[in-house]
């Protein structure tokens, strides 16, 4: 690899921005997948899960190219750093949006049999909310309609809660790494 070498210090900006590649991954597929079924359905994608998409997409591609400029050596380390931060704002608010309704749903209980019971209330609260919406879907009463969705949502959730933690630890290395590189005497082309 190309560059100079920070150390344990570079490895580990490297080894958090694989980890936050990978975490976005996961969120981007099983949003995009939730997406899909939507449309699907001819229903309107929420909000929340086209919010959580774009915010992720932006995310992959920004940790891609400061890996490669990393890499190269050519990474403005304090420049990094405010769009960490930015990064980390983007991510906070997507974990409240997604998780504010799901803090409050146990994944356990639906399909039981008291909850079976007044499934086709659900069924028809939720089609009087899909027709009062003009078509769009409403996020708070989708995440409940199947276990596998509350799961799958709640793993959504708490990948961004790690970014979130991932992105906050990869703006403190680059704030070090910045420092590091201006003791770092440059070496010499000759």
């Amino acid at each position: 690899m190309a560059g100079r070498d920070y150390g344990a210090l570079g490895a580990t900006f490297k080894i958090v921005r694989v980890l936050q590649v990978v975490c976005l991954l996961g969120c981007i597929g099983m949003a995009a997948n939730f997406i899909s079924e939507m449309v699907t359905n001819n229903d309107v994608p929420s909000d929340e899960l086209v919010g959580t998409l774009s915010v992720t997409c932006i995310a992959i591609l920004y940790c891609a190219i400061t890996y490669i400029l990393h890499i190269d050596n050519i990474l403005p380390y304090l420049i990094n750093t405010g769009m960490d931060g930015m990064m980390l704002i983007a991510l906070v608010v997507v974990a409240f949006v997604v998780g504010k309704p799901l803090s409050y749903l146990n994944c356990q209980v639906i399909g039981t049999s008291s909850v079976a019971e007044s499934a086709s209330q659900l069924s028809s609260e939720l089609k009087n909310q899909f027709n009062q919406n003009g078509g769009k879907v409403v996020y708070s009463n989708w995440i409940g309609a199947n276990k596998t969705t509350c799961y799958e949502m709640k793993a959504i959730w708490g990948l961004s809660i790690a970014l979130c933690i991932l992105f906050c630890f990869s703006a403190l290395c680059s704030v070090c790494l910045w420092r590091r590189s201006k003791t770092i005497p440059p070496k010499d082309m000759a």
